[in-house]
């Protein structure tokens, strides 16, 4: 039996619904696609590597447009941050992460007040070739 890893169980999306920013209220026409289907549609084109384009609508996920536009969506509201978190804080409260074995990445650290403004790599300043 094949594991399909696009496919989002009901335990995963209990987690990742309330996560996911309201639609506004919409005038008459076509109803969005489902957020679990675009979902679903981002992760089977992310685990398939495959262009946005080749998502087909046969595979009941919506078009590749329309779950780019939805991660795009999901992007701007850090949606992805904040799910990213879920499973760090599970594997922490059941005691799973291993802490001594973590890095600080030198970008998510904010720089301390007062530090210096000017950057320099030690060398003089080149040159003009004009």
């Amino acid at each position: 039996m094949t594991t399909r890893l696009w496919i989002v169980d009901d335990d995963l999306w209990v987690l990742i619904e309330p996560l996911l920013p309201l639609w506004p209220e919409r005038s008459p026409g076509p109803r969005p696609v489902p957020d679990r289907l675009c979902l679903q549609g981002i992760l089977y084109v992310l685990h398939n590597d495959i262009a946005w384009q080749l998502l087909f609508l046969e595979l009941g996920f919506g078009s590749g447009q329309t779950c780019w536009r939805r991660l795009d969506r999901w992007q701007k509201a850090r949606v992805l941050g904040r799910l990213r978190r879920i499973p760090l804080a599970e594997l922490n409260a059941s005691g799973e992460l291993d802490w001594s074995r973590a890095c600080v990445v030198g970008s998510h650290v904010r720089a301390k007040e007062g530090g210096s403004r000017r950057r320099s790599t030690g060398g003089r300043r080149a040159a003009s070739t004009t």
